[in-house]
């Protein structure tokens, strides 16, 4: 355990060092403690949801490892969520799959589901001081297949769309009753292992599909649109590609998801925010790992997560991108990777914050560009970790190493014994 008088110390030598260069960093945490992530339900219990118990994971997604302690039961699962949020600075926000409804055993198929089904998630995110988002759920279905909104089969697609259609309405209920809009991804898997005779023909099916499910308007309710680059057993073709979904957003205004694990591993993903955020309205960050491929591996403090963390306080943008997490890992264990990652988005946020942003914009203006890289080179060194060791206490939660004792309590008490 860190000394609380340390830990001010080194706060207090280290907002001088910032002050040196025109960085406040109690400004900082300020602004980091507006931040809201919106945590993953389904790293809880690896993507298994309510509905079908037991189930095996289909449309390209892949789960690896079995870690024993996964939440079997809503109670377990949020039991889990709230402990890792006690680990986690600030207040979070908590995202949904459709899956997970409080079905109590009822059997409700997709194209049938309704609000009253979310009813009590509503309730227990309102008495914990969360808000909820929410995801139509395409994948692990009998009718799911290679092909759901870009089907050509009228029933299987119709199927689609009702489901899709009523999610919306979910996210609507869900927004109206926490006066705050719940923001609703859909994301579908359809592709083909093999490259189709018309790759035209199944976007045109997807497109007319989507027309349809936002023929209606809601207030209190944010749609959002996610593209993928492949799936396992669905590689060489995806229907709804970024480019598909980032045209379809700027035509029709949507929010476009940009999942860093869904693309190519030289791309970067952060420099794709500055044109978007020229043309769409929003954007939802879905931030996980990918490690050769979309293998959505707990997320660290690396490269990748701090340049998209930068380019959103560069371009001014903490008010327009939403983030979120999405990696489900269950070879360890599973608060764990909650908090990892978490704290991981947040650090890298902070970070950004504590950018010298004025003097490396100064020095840019005059064409100083070894002054730039210089300085830009010495941020990376300089004293953030106190800042963040600060932020921590000031939220009541533990500071550096010491949670890895809270979730080895916890997992002696609660998950090791399901």
């Amino acid at each position: 355990m860190i000394k609380e008088s340390i830990i001010k110390q080194s706060f207090e030598a280290a907002t001088e060092r910032y002050a040196a260069l025109g960085v406040d960093a109690k400004l900082a945490m300020d602004k980091l403690q507006k931040i809201s992530l919106s945590l993953h339900c389904w790293q809880a219990d690896d993507v298994t949801g309510f509905e079908n118990q037991g189930g095996s994971l289909t449309g390209g997604i892949q789960v690896t490892g079995n870690y024993p302690g996964r939440a079997r039961t809503i109670e377990e699962l949020r039991a889990d969520v709230l402990k890792a949020a006690s680990m986690i600075p600030g207040k979070q926000r908590l995202n949904l799959h459709e899956i997970y409804g409080d079905f109590q055993g009822k059997k409700v198929d997709r194209n049938e589901v309704e609000p009253v089904y979310f009813e009590s998630w509503m309730q227990w995110a309102k008495e914990n001081g969360m808000k909820l988002d929410f995801n139509s759920t395409s994948f692990s279905h009998p009718k799911s297949g290679n092909l759901t909104l870009a089907n050509p089969d009228d029933g299987i697609r119709n199927f689609w769309i009702e489901h899709t259609k009523r999610c919306r309405w979910i996210s609507e209920e869900m927004g109206k009753y926490q006066n705050d809009p719940c923001i609703m991804n859909l994301w579908i898997h359809d592709g083909s292992k093999e490259v189709p005779a018309s790759r035209l023909k199944y976007r045109q099916i997807l497109e007319k599909s989507l027309d349809e499910i936002f023929a209606k308007d809601y207030k209190n309710m944010k749609d959002c649109i996610e593209a993928k680059l492949f799936g396992i057993g669905l590689e060489s073709y995806t229907v709804g590609s970024y480019d598909f979904y980032l045209g379809y957003g700027v035509k029709n205004q949507k929010i476009v998801t940009l999942d860093t694990g869904h693309f190519h591993l030289t791309e970067s993903v952060a420099d794709k925010l500055s044109s978007l955020l020229l043309f769409t309205p929003e954007i939802m960050l879905h931030v996980s790992r990918p490690i050769r491929w979309d293998s959505d591996h707990v997320v660290i403090l690396n490269d990748d997560l701090l340049d998209l963390a930068r380019e959103i306080v560069r371009c001014d943008a903490l008010g327009r991108v939403h983030i979120g997490l999405d990696y489900f890992d269950a070879t360890i264990n599973r608060i764990g990777a909650y908090v990892i990652g978490s704290r991981a988005t947040q650090k890298a946020l902070l970070q950004a914050l504590l950018e010298p942003s004025a003097k490396l914009q100064q020095y840019e203006a005059g064409d100083k560009l070894f002054q730039r890289l210089a300085l830009q080179e010495e941020d990376k060194s300089l004293p953030w970790g106190a800042v963040w060791d600060m932020f921590c206490l000031l939220n009541d939660v533990p500071v550096g190493e010491s949670f890895i004792p809270e979730i080895e309590k916890y997992e002696a008490e609660v998950t090791g014994k399901r």
